[in-house]
């Protein structure tokens, strides 16, 4: 086994993301907004700031995780009950 595969074979999706890939979902801005009712510009904001998951790129096309928005989401909703 070369050292590139066996630093591969340590790597897996559950390490990188709460959910194993396979059980996750890809989706879109259009999704991210109706879902929360945000505007992209906002999102981008966002991004910009550090404060939201960054895209993964699938060639021109920017995509997330839909467990990383709803952590996201969920993380907002604790927040706002501590307060």
């Amino acid at each position: 086994m070369t050292t590139a595969t066996a630093t591969l074979s340590a790597i897996t999706p559950s390490a990188i993301t709460p959910f194993p890939l396979i059980e996750d979902q890809f989706v879109d801005m259009a999704f991210m907004t109706r879902f929360t009712g945000l505007t992209d510009k906002w999102f981008y904001k966002l991004i910009q700031e550090g404060r939201f998951p960054r895209p993964v790129k699938f060639g021109r096309s920017s995509r997330w995780l839909r467990s990383e928005l709803e952590a996201w989401v969920q993380e907002r909703i604790k927040l706002s009950r501590e307060a």
